[in-house]
């Protein structure tokens, strides 16, 4: 049986039987795998594990449409989480339906090419009941701004949102209503803001005396917070991260593409460039689901998801979050389930996901834990309360997997929680490791979507009207509507300094916008000019015309 195909057992709905000759499964097993013996197409996890002994003819499968139902992976540094990821994401990509994968490490690559023979591989289906045969999936390789290998996904600043930024800046509450502020006179007035450069300006013209008329009228913007957030944002790009924000914006639409076979494409989020800034990277990695949640329609409950999204280090989303911004994520994955995309939360325990949130992640694949200090105790304990009733010891358990083991529970057809199993998991049939570094650069260059987003453009946008700047590259980029859609100004910023700022130039803006001769009769125009104000999502983000 291969990884693709369901046990015939299963395409009846009945208890599995047992091989020829082997012996009969004990009545515990049994009742555990009857749970997992699904009518419909399935996802095969592995073998059930009972009383120290793996019994293959005990498969415990997901079923596909469940998995829009969300779900946490989650265990110890070491267990095989991004093994189980590995081996889930390619039989959805089989199964037609397309996959985000967030690489921090730099080894899921792999998902791209065969596996590799070997004795491991082949002891572990043999135990597993597993048919392997080598396979990689289709798959698209994306770095954030272009720092590392992969097509860049940048996003605007207007589409990125005041909610999402205040995170990546670490803004307090009331630093984060001032810069809701900004936003939503920018929103208001027309003034696109493509990139960091564009959101300085439009603090600068508010503090400015004519710019503090604007506001006065809805609460202003004290020249204290607008320094703090001039500050962080000049701190900000003198981090490197200017690059992350300009055009061509990424279009998360992309992300659910189909291969030419009819296979999803897997798409690979590639982060070891960026691995030391997790608040940049989770929180990039919400953007792209809340994008995916307001511009996709609804379509209910379908016999497959349309995406699934793996949300992997979830604690760093969460961690000094502020209750808006938790509250926004729970909002997401609670009615994204409807636009037929689920989320996988990948961690370390249940612990580290609200429980508002935990409380929508239906499967669940828990591996190891450690319980080497009392806080390991208690998050061992406070783990195993998040799983149903099982004839198992699941403190006891979860303390004695092996490598490649996991405790699962996921939803059944109708929606009901199956029984808890002890699960040794089957083997990836793509490469367990990364792809050569070549490889991995000539399938980006060979990508169709190379073209769309690996050169940066600068355009006409909030710095140029407030400043009468005739930047010379605005002039010769292309319109927006010659352009590809969305984008982000990381080339402007990288353009001018390589994508990280002096620290003399953030005064040189502040000087260039107050000081332009053409700025009293921008402001005022500014001011008086019909806006087409910008739609906002839930969490903050710019809606997109397609």
């Amino acid at each position: 049986m291969s990884d693709g195909e369901t046990m015939s057992s299963a395409a009846t709905g009945t208890a599995p039987e047992r091989a020829a000759g082997a012996p009969a499964l004990p009545r515990e097993a049994l009742e555990i795998a009857a749970g997992y013996a699904f009518a419909g197409p399935a996802l095969e996890l592995g073998a059930l594990l009972w009383d120290g002994s793996c019994l293959p003819d005990a498969q415990i499968r997901v079923p596909l449409p469940m998995l829009n139902r969300h779900g946490l992976v989650a265990g110890a540094t070491g267990t095989g989480k991004t093994k189980t990821l590995q081996l889930i994401a390619e039989q959805l990509a089989a199964q037609g339906v397309p996959v985000f994968l967030a690489d921090i490490k730099g080894d899921v690559s792999g998902i791209s090419a065969p596996g590799e023979p070997g004795t491991k591989v082949q002891e572990r289906a043999r135990e597993v009941g597993q048919e392997w045969t080598p396979g990689g999936c289709p798959a698209e390789f994306y770095a954030l701004g272009g720092l590392g290998h992969g097509i860049p996904v940048r996003a605007t600043v207007t589409a990125f949102g005041p909610v999402l930024l205040s995170k990546v800046l670490q803004l307090n509450r009331t630093q984060e209503q001032s810069l809701g502020l900004i936003f939503h006179y920018a929103d208001r007035k027309g003034l696109e803001l493509v990139d960091l450069k564009d959101l300085r300006a439009v603090v600068a013209f508010l503090t400015s005396d004519e710019g503090k008329q604007e506001l006065k009228g809805i609460g202003g913007l004290s020249t204290a917070t607008a320094g703090v957030v001039l500050r962080s944002l000049t701190a900000f790009e003198a981090q490197g991260m200017s690059p992350f924000f300009g055009e061509p914006e990424f279009d998360t639409s992309e992300l659910t593409r189909l291969a030419p076979d009819g296979r999803g494409v897997v798409s690979v989020l590639e982060l070891p460039a960026v691995q030391e800034k997790p608040q940049l990277f989770s929180t990039f990695l919400m953007w792209l689901l809340a994008d995916l949640f307001h511009d996709l329609p609804e379509v209910g409950d379908a016999d497959r998801p349309k995406l699934v999204f793996f949300f992997d280090e979830a604690h760093l989303l969460f961690s000094d979050a502020s209750k808006a911004f938790l509250d926004s994520i729970t909002q997401t994955v609670r009615l994204i389930r409807s636009k037929g995309v689920g989320v996988f939360f990948v961690t370390q325990t249940p612990k580290d996901v609200p429980a508002d949130v935990l409380a929508q992640l239906g499967n669940r694949v828990q591996h190891a834990l450690r319980a080497f200090t009392p806080d390991d105790q208690k998050a061992l304990k406070a783990t195993v309360k998040t799983f149903p009733d099982s004839p198992y010891d699941l403190e006891e358990v979860l303390m004695g997997l092996g490598t490649g083991e996991a405790v699962v529970t996921v939803l059944s057809e109708k929606g009901a929680p199956t029984p808890v199993a002890a699960t040794r998991l089957r083997a990836p049939r793509s490469l367990m490791g990364p792809v050569e570094a070549g490889a991995l650069d000539r399938a980006v260059r060979e990508s169709p979507l190379y073209g769309r987003y690996a050169q940066a453009v600068d355009r006409e946008s909030a710095y140029e009207k407030l400043t009468g700047s005739p930047d010379s590259e605005a002039s010769a980029s292309p319109s927006p509507s010659s352009r590809p859609r969305g984008g982000t100004g990381a080339g402007r910023e990288a353009g001018h300094s390589g994508g990280r700022s002096r620290p003399e130039e953030e005064p040189s803006v502040v000087e260039q916008v107050v000081g332009s001769g053409l700025f009293k009769s921008l402001a005022r125009s500014v001011g008086t000019q019909i806006g087409r104000e910008i739609t906002r999502s839930v969490f903050g983000t710019a809606r997109k015309r397609r």
